[in-house]
């Protein structure tokens, strides 16, 4: 038999060993295991989640075998949540799982205590009213939640918590963390020590980008009193300083310079967004603070003090042309500077949890030096209750997406959603189960729909007929394709809460079927 490792190699490239650890540690709890659930249930035991907990009061239909890979003619009259389970189970033996026959709206009415046991739960499928009440149980127990729901072809996910902070957010795009515009002592001496202007063509060919722009930039601010290029006009012309430079255009090292020379031009000190998080409030910590926000407040003190200005450096270079001297230099000149701004915050934090009261080894050396080489990319997401957006939208960008011809489609689906479950509520049933009352049902939905846009002041005539005609025409069914894919979208969400990396997404995911578009609206 495989080591788990071996077995989760691919993933482990992704976030690492310390990322899979969380999710083996993982306690997830599904609510209700129809196709949109077991999708996003698989996927999560396949990447080897910890432990699942199936929640599902009902039996196996033949309707189901037309939806659900996971149950089959032998499940038909079978409890759905012990079969489910059981296929589930087989796909990893490594994950602890177990089924409870009761009715998630039961259960969140009953017994809301019973969440408080896992790090996680998916509601799948739920109405509004038991999505409000459960969206209060869990936030008191600090309990992640994730909706994810099909109704045809449409379909729904939205994370909901209060706070969420991620210190490896691995941005696809980020500026390296070179400092050409602002090199310390260190960095400055070196490149001092090396001639630009070597006649030695091997030399020539081979001094580092860095080193070349470190230089070039120097000169240029010796002749424009201190500024650095900051205009069109003059990043062009430090671009022609660094060209008149070369003793032949095939110098890769001189054109990788010139590629990288807007770092050069970047502003000095530390970004709007970082700048925004360590003026939250949060960062003003006491006994009860997270181990994000004491780290947070010391980086905020290192910025004042050592840092002048400056976060924490990240310590890596990129690949260069250079010699192998010269490159090696290079490194241990910025791993060395790392290293010292990391002891320097460590200090701060271990000063900061005593003075709060806290164990000063509270938080390990390991998660300190990856907040400081992160330090730049932190993240802290928030999420509002899921009765605040649905009572008190944030009303600009509603009625963004109503006038918006490109969210048409996806808003009146958003909409649409919460009409179809007042209608449930009002009918005991979803509109568009009968034939004989089709046209009925779609001007009861187009009213309730109505009304609903009208109590936030908004004019309902937006909502397509299209539209409506469409969510009755379903009946309140789940197709497996629209099913797997919202099961996918949810199922990666809630590897990035659990791991912590990688930003989840923020707002209500909408997936729009009849135009195959997915789009996040921000109410």
């Amino acid at each position: 038999m495989a080591e788990p490792k071996t077995k989760y190699d691919r993933q482990l490239r992704i976030w690492g060993e310390q990322g899979q650890a969380a999710l083996e540690n993982a306690s997830i709890c599904l609510l209700n295991c129809g196709p949109t659930g077991s999708e996003t249930l698989k996927n999560l035991v396949l990447g080897g989640i910890g432990s699942i907990t199936v929640i599902d009061g009902s039996k196996v239909e033949v309707a189901d075998l037309g939806n659900n890979f996971m149950v089959d003619e032998s499940s038909i009259g079978q409890s759905k949540a012990k079969c489910v389970c059981a296929f589930l189970q087989e796909l990893n033996d490594a994950v602890k799982a177990k089924f409870v026959e009761e009715s998630p709206e039961a259960l969140i009415e009953t017994n809301p205590s019973f969440f408080s046991q896992f790090t996680l739960v998916i509601a799948t499928q739920l109405v509004e009213t038991s999505m409000l009440k459960l969206d209060r149980i869990c936030r008191q127990s600090n309990v992640m939640l994730i909706f994810a729901r099909s109704y045809g072809l449409t379909g729904f996910v939205r994370i909901s918590l209060k706070e969420h902070d991620v210190i490896e957010s691995k941005p696809d795009h980020f500026l390296d963390d070179l400092r050409l515009n602002d090199p310390w002592p260190e960095l400055q001496r070196f490149a001092e020590s090396i001639d630009l202007n070597a006649t030695d063509p091997v030399i020539h060919k081979h001094t580092p980008y860095v080193v070349i722009l470190v230089k070039m930039a120097e000169e240029w601010a010796n002749k424009h009193g201190g500024c650095l290029p900051s205009t069109r006009e003059e990043k062009k012309e430090f671009k022609d300083l660094l060209k008149s430079r070369m003793i032949d255009i095939d110098e890769e090292n001189y054109k990788e310079a010139i590629e990288a020379s807007f770092k050069v031009s970047t502003p000095r000190g530390i970004s709007s967004r970082l700048r925004q998080i360590i003026e939250d409030s949060s960062a003003e910590v006491d006994s009860s603070s997270s181990d994000f926000w004491v780290m947070v407040a010391a980086v905020k003190d290192f910025i004042v003090n050592e840092g002048g200005g400056e976060a924490p450096l990240e310590g890596s270079i990129p690949d260069m042309t250079s010699l192998t001297e010269y490159y090696v230099n290079l490194q241990k000149i910025y791993q060395a500077k790392a290293e010292a701004d990391f002891l320097a915050v460590e200090s701060r934090v271990r000063n900061i949890l005593k003075r709060i009261g806290r164990d000063q080894d509270a938080i390990p050396r390991t998660t300190i030096k990856t907040f400081c080489k992160n330090a730049r990319k932190l993240t802290v997401c928030r999420y509002r209750l899921i009765e605040d957006e649905f009572n008190s939208p944030v009303l600009p960008e509603l009625q963004k997406y109503l006038t918006d011809e490109d969210y048409s489609v996806a808003i009146g689906f958003y909409i649409l959603l919460r009409a179809v479950d007042r209608f449930a509520t009002n009918y005991n049933r979803f509109p568009g189960m009968f034939d004989g009352e089709m046209d009925e049902d779609i001007s009861r939905l187009k009213t309730i729909a109505v009304g609903i846009l009208n109590d936030l002041g908004f004019n309902g005539s937006t909502l397509t007929e299209d539209l409506t005609n469409e969510m009755c025409r379903f009946g309140g069914a789940e197709l497996h394709a629209v099913a797997a894919f919202t099961g996918g979208i949810a199922s990666q969400e809630v590897i990035k809460l659990i791991t912590k990396q990688f930003v989840p997404m923020s707002g209500t995911f909408i997936f729009n079927g009849v135009d195959h578009k997915s789009q996040l609206l921000l109410l």
